[in-house]
Parts: C-alpha cells; sequence; structure tokens
C-alpha cells in the first residue's frame, strides 16, 4: 500500500520553489554587496547603517517583492507547475526575507534559523566588506565574506513565548 505519492508535476512545482528562494537568497547577497559597493542605492543604503532601523514588515516585503515582479514568470517557460512554484517561492522568499530583516533590527534575539544574526551582527560591527547575508549566512560563505564573530543573546530562547516572535515593526 502506498502512503505517499508524488507526481512529476508535483516534483516540478517544489523544485522551482526552492529554486526560486534560492535563488532570492543570491540576488540579496548580491544587491547587498553592490550598496556596499556604491553602485546600487549606496546613499539610501549608507542612511540604512547611520539609523540602524528598518522600515517594518511591509515596507521590506514591497522592497523584495517589486523588483521580482519582472522575473516571476519565467518559470512558466518550463511549464505551468514550475510557473506556479517558481511564481509562490519567489513571494515566500521576499515575505520571509522581510521577516528576516525586520526581526535582525527589532530583536536579533528571535532568529531562530541561524546560530547568529549575521545581518544584525553585519550593522552593530559595522562591516562594510562581511556578512551580506540577511535571510541566511549561505552566500556569505561560499564566496568568503562570512566573518564569525562573537554574539551572546540577550536572552535564551526559551524566555520568549511564540508571541514575542510576530512582535516586530509590521508597517
Amino acid at each position: 500500500m502506498r502512503f505517499f505519492s508524488i507526481t512529476q508535476d508535483s516534483l516540478v512545482f517544489i523544485l522551482a520553489m526552492l529554486l526560486a528562494f534560492l535563488v532570492g537568497t543570491l540576488v540579496e547577497y548580491v544587491v547587498h554587496r553592490l550598496m556596499h559597493a556604491r553602485i546600487l542605492l549606496g546613499q539610501k543604503h549608507l542612511e540604512h547603517h547611520k539609523e540602524g532601523t528598518a522600515q517594518g514588515w511591509w515596507g521590506e516585503f514591497l522592497d523584495y517583492f517589486l523588483p521580482s515582479i519582472p522575473f516571476l514568470w519565467l518559470g512558466f517557460l518550463y511549464s505551468v507547475s514550475a510557473g506556479t512554484g517558481w511564481a509562490l517561492g519567489g513571494f515566500i522568499y521576499a515575505c520571509i526575507a522581510a521577516y528576516a530583516h525586520q526581526v535582525q533590527h527589532d530583536n536579533p534575539d528571535l532568529v531562530f534559523w541561524l546560530n547568529k544574526p549575521v545581518h544584525h551582527l553585519h550593522h552593530k560591527g559595522k562591516m562594510w566588506h562581511h556578512n551580506f547575508g540577511i535571510t541566511f549566512s549561505l552566500w556569505d560563505r561560499v564566496f568568503g565574506t562570512y566573518r564569525n564573530i562573537d554574539w551572546e543573546p540577550e536572552h535564551e530562547r526559551k524566555h520568549y513565548r511564540l508571541a514575542n516572535y510576530f512582535n516586530i515593526h509590521w508597517f
């Protein structure tokens, strides 16, 4: 008896969604490096570092999602399943990246998916050449820009309730 069966279309959907998410993290890394090189949005990014704050989840989401819109159709060149997965993956990436950026400014203790909140440390350590990843540190490790610096959370994770993870600036 088969309890789990996956169709080829489902597999294509899932792979396209995961690929879009992965590509989103790579674009995040590259764009952040370009900001620090003052090639892209240099002045705006400099102000972001001076202020040390984010725009709220909605503002961050728009910054991640709107530039991706012209590319969300690309998966449909392969199939409807790939197109749907690719578009959904791009949307989910923008949602998660916006949260990752906002929470690292509001309360870096809540970055449960990383050992250390790399974006928070990027700001705190005034790193202009290291830790460009926001959602993950994968690309920093691949391209040799990861800097492992000491960090201790203000409180242990067991101190936080589920509601704390939603206590960020949303707008």
